[in-house]
């Protein structure tokens, strides 16, 4: 099942890097700050902890914003298909 939540950005964790697109990043900035995020993040919530795989550059636009929160989409998983994201 998955739900949509605001979540404090600190607590995601963000365990692969991605090299992200300093342009989009700041498009992305300009449009948040002007009309809000309009697709939420996908994360992974495994025993309580939360982490992000992709929406590097909406994630990274709202963390230099300021942003304490982002709207997720929130998936719970076990720990095996944690490891899948990482393998």
């Amino acid at each position: 099942m998955v739900r949509i939540e605001d979540i404090p950005i600190n607590h995601i964790r963000r365990p692969l890097f991605h090299q992200n697109n300093p342009e989009k990043v700041n498009a992305l900035m300009a449009s948040i700050n002007e009309i809000g995020l309009q697709e939420p993040i996908d994360v992974l919530q495994v025993e309580g902890q939360y982490y992000g795989f992709s929406g590097c550059h909406r994630y990274e636009a709202c963390r230099r914003l300021g942003l304490e929160t982002i709207r997720c989409r929130v998936r719970r998983a076990p720990k095996s298909v944690l490891k899948m994201h990482l393998a």
